[in-house]
């Protein structure tokens, strides 16, 4: 179940879900928040991170020449 916002329509996901939709260990999505590498914010107690800005990410990660930082 992803958290969507009513105001801009921009898609939230859980860093769980994130986890699934990614292959990514929760703990590494933790780790990208922290260094700014993708957009999230919290949802009361909930990290939530930002759907397309994720899948950003994933799309610049797959083109680096390193490739420990893709998806499995």
């Amino acid at each position: 179940m992803s958290i969507e916002t009513s105001k801009s329509g921009e898609e939230w996901l859980t860093v769980q879900e994130a986890a699934k939709l990614t292959s990514y260990h929760a703990e590494y999505l933790r780790l990208l928040i922290r260094e700014g590498k993708i957009a999230a914010r919290k949802f009361g107690p909930v990290w939530a991170i930002n759907k397309s800005s994720l899948l950003t990410y994933l799309k610049s990660a797959e083109k680096s020449s390193d490739k420990r930082h893709g998806p499995r």
